[in-house]
């Protein structure tokens, strides 16, 4: 049933019942007759509701199944095709242990009987020494090459681990910036990582599972003509078991798939808080404002949070194990009083009792695992389904394809308005501005007004709300986002270095000569700190990996932030306040310095400090969620009352006073 189908069956009930409590002092027959038709029409409703959503859900996991095993078998035979050589040969050494347990015990008693019946040893010995060495070999063979081919899944397993985690992190890299601070994909980004590893065991956790299915499969058919010649009762027997204990492992396999969902979240913000703790950079904040004893609360809480969880899974399943180890004890006693009338009665062997004994073990545990892993293949797959879900995760923004034009560029912001998703105030309204190419632009105005998101817009972090932002008359939307993107050499405020060397945090991997990386040094006042450094440009920044790596100033840091932006050498540069932790001449003069540098370059600077505004072309005044002010700095001043002249002013008073 559709949605529209459902909507509308639930207010039949809705009206019925309304109609049945309006009618409540009505005649005893009508009062009768209603109750009748409602009852009867809200159970109809609700039958064909549970079938339809049964259907649906069926059709659903079969399409997850085969969409994840296709995933899984053609990563492996792509990428690793030697783990189906280590299935193969742990099939040839399990398959042929498991009747080898069934058959040569039958005819090892059979000829120890005839010996203790009064045959001559004699006569029974080259049979007897036959068969006890073929069970030694084939158990130490079995042994050997299983233990091998089990060795190498295990590397294989931590090899595409390491492989699914780099594919998950390529499409993290990859996603819209917006998703980046929606809850949901994290949350989706979270479940991918956790179903695609220890959740489903990946790619040889779910292919285990199928191989048991495909031995029991093989092994299920050889022991079923022993026991269809020797116990046929036995078959019914088995069955009914499989069929009680199937039910109930379903019901555990969904318990355990829905606390999976649950805690999904919780995981998120357990690891967030873990990783917290641990990190060296939270160390300070931590230590000053004596904040672990708050870490280890919210940590102790989502602990307890998940553990009350994973109590509540066991106790459910718990109750299921209980009533499976029962149909499993009732079907073996069954079996063996069966098999045992049949030996006493003389119409089967001793030898006979044995193989039907293990046949009949052979033949349920094979069902039971074909039922138990099929159900498994479905758990693990709905947990692997998360990593897909996460790949076809939808893209928060539309891309175009137009090439962007070489030459000089003219940007303009067209009534543009902006509210972040999932907020329903606006955080830009009704901007207009037009930034001609070459053109040195100093955005200023008081936290929160608007400044750091009209970067983001421009830099496509964000569509527009309403409005469009274009660049040489184009709507930026209808642009590569691969192309457009090379237009901005941008340092935010929250800039972020890595763990790697010098020289790849500002080249972030390309080819280069040392002399251009040290260029951008001078250019951005590093390269005296640079050179004094132990491995000069390959010295690796923070000790994270490396003992001897080093702990960068907050001032070094900036500095090593706008060497990469110049090092890109961008047409369009955006400082957005990276020189905070500077004191007010350091900043000055790195400023002035890059305002020479930009020359035939657009530039925009954000900044508190309006003294750095002065070299700018234009200044546009930022409050209330808009432009406010635009013009040039000493026009600025000249506006009686206005923000920016009284900016200029409190910060003039500030200093003098100092």
């Amino acid at each position: 049933m559709d949605a529209d189908g459902k909507e509308k069956a639930r207010e039949k009930e809705k009206t019925n019942g309304n109609e049945y409590a309006s009618k409540k002092e009505n005649t005893d027959g009508k009062k009768y007759a209603n109750e009748k038709e409602n009852t009867s029409g809200n159970e109809y409703v609700r039958d064909k509701d549970n079938n339809a959503e049964k259907i649906k859900d069926d059709s659903k996991n079969e399409k997850i199944v085969r969409s994840v095993l296709s995933l899984m078998i053609k990563t492996a035979w792509k990428e690793k095709p030697v783990l189906f050589v280590s299935y193969l040969g742990l099939f040839f050494a399990e398959f042929v242990n498991s009747i080898k347990k069934v058959l040569l015990p039958k005819f090892l008693i059979d000829e120890l009987m005839l010996v203790m019946n009064g045959t001559p040893v004699s006569a029974h010995m080259n049979k007897i020494v036959l068969y006890t060495a073929l069970i030694i070999v084939i158990e130490f063979g079995a042994s050997v090459l299983s233990s091998c081919m089990r060795r190498i899944k295990v590397s294989l397993n931590e090899w595409f681990n390491g492989y699914f985690e780099v594919t998950i992190a390529g499409q993290a890299m990859g996603m819209d910036y917006e998703h980046t601070e929606n809850p949901d994909a994290l949350d989706r980004l979270n479940k991918a990582k956790e179903g695609i590893s220890w959740y489903s065991g990946g790619v040889v956790g779910i292919l285990d599972s199928l191989y048991q299915m495909i031995l029991n499969a093989a092994v299920l058919m050889s022991v079923s003509v022993i026991i269809f010649i020797k116990c046929p009762l036995l078959i019914p027997l088995q069955l009914a078991a499989l069929i009680v204990m199937s039910f109930y492992n379903a019901k555990n396999n969904k318990i355990q798939e829905e606390n999976f969902l649950k805690l999904a979240k919780s995981n998120r913000v357990f690891g967030y808080i873990l990783f917290r703790i641990v990190n060296f950079k939270y160390g300070k904040d931590i230590r000053l404002y004596d904040s672990s004893g708050m870490m280890h609360r919210k940590a102790q809480e989502l602990t307890n949070e998940m553990v009350e969880g994973w109590r509540n899974e066991a106790v459910k399943t718990g109750r299921n194990w209980l009533k499976i180890n029962f149909a499993n004890s009732l079907r073996d006693a069954i079996s063996y009083f069966y098999i045992g009338y049949l030996a006493v009665k003389k119409i089967i062997s001793v030898g006979d009792f044995t193989m039907c004994i293990s046949s009949s073990s052979e033949m349920y545990w094979s069902i039971h695992r074909i039922i138990s892993f099929g159900m498994d293949i479905r758990k693990r797959c709905n947990y692997a389904y998360q990593f897909l879900l996460f790949l076809e995760y939808p893209a928060a923004m539309e891309t175009g394809d137009k090439p962007v034009k070489s030459g000089e560029h003219v940007i303009e912001f067209k009534d543009v308005s902006f509210r972040y998703p999932r907020c329903g105030e606006y955080a830009l309204k009704h901007v207009n501005i037009k930034i001609k190419a070459g053109e040195h632009l100093s955005v200023v105005g008081l936290n929160g007004a608007g400044k750091t998101t009209f970067i983001k817009l421009l830099c496509r972090l964000y569509d527009v709300t309403d409005g469009e932002i274009c660049i040489d008359g184009i709507n930026i939307m209808d642009y590569s986002d691969e192309e457009y993107r090379k237009l901005f050499a941008v340092v935010f405020q929250d800039f972020q270095l890595f763990a790697f060397s010098l020289r790849e945090n500002i080249t972030f991997g390309e080819q280069s000569e040392d002399e251009e990386v040290e260029r951008v040094l001078r250019q951005s006042g590093f390269y005296d700190d640079a050179v004094e450094l132990e491995k000069g440009l390959d010295t690796i920044i923070y000790k994270s990996f490396d003992e001897g790596g080093v702990e960068l100033s907050g001032g070094q840091q900036q500095k090593t932030a706008i060497s990469r932006a110049l090092y890109r050498n961008a047409p369009i540069v955006i400082l957005d306040e990276p020189t905070a932790a500077l004191d007010p001449l350091a900043e000055h003069d790195i400023y002035s310095r890059f305002n020479s540098l930009m020359d035939g370059r657009t530039a925009i600077y954000i900044s508190h400090r309006l003294s750095s505004c002065r070299f700018c072309d234009h200044i546009a005044v930022f409050a209330d969620n808009t432009v406010k002010e635009y013009g040039t700095h000493d026009e600025l001043l000249e506006m009686e009352d206005g923000i920016y002249a009284n900016m200029f002013k409190t910060q003039a008073k500030h200093y003098e006073s100092a």
